[in-house]
């Protein structure tokens, strides 16, 4: 591993720890919207199967993307860390070509409770880190 390689792991380890913040912040704000939610099982089951939660598999997925990647042997460039920025601001903003559906409902979110603010917050700065070269 080369220094730029350990930076590059080290920022997306912390922009995963953050994204995986900001996923259950939102998973328990659309389970309450959702209503009574059984156990642990009941809410994995609904999180990958029922379509009230399917719009968060985008963020799902683009979280399994990045630990794959990390997972690899192959040193993290700069290349993919600002790849995975763009990708998360697609979805999270401020990037104009973002996923406007996914938007709409995360942004409606954010105004329901401090956590998701404060979990926003920590991916936000944690994308500030990723600059593009």
């Amino acid at each position: 591993m080369n220094n730029d390689d350990t930076a590059q792991r080290a920022k997306l380890t912390s922009l995963g720890r953050a994204l995986r913040g900001l996923h259950k912040q939102l998973i328990h704000i659309e389970s309450q919207y959702f209503g009574a939610v059984g156990g642990p099982l009941e809410l994995l089951q609904l999180v990958t199967n029922h379509p009230n939660f399917a719009w968060l598999q985008k963020l799902s997925g683009l979280m399994a993307q990045m630990d794959e990647r990390l997972d690899e042997e192959e040193p993290v460039t700069a290349e993919d860390a600002v790849t995975f920025r763009r990708a998360i601001e697609a979805l999270i903003g401020p990037s104009e070509q973002g996923d406007l559906e996914f938007r709409a409902k995360y942004n409606a979110m954010l105004h329901d409770g401090p956590e998701l603010v404060m979990a926003h917050g920590a991916v936000r700065k944690q994308l500030s880190e990723i600059v593009a070269i």
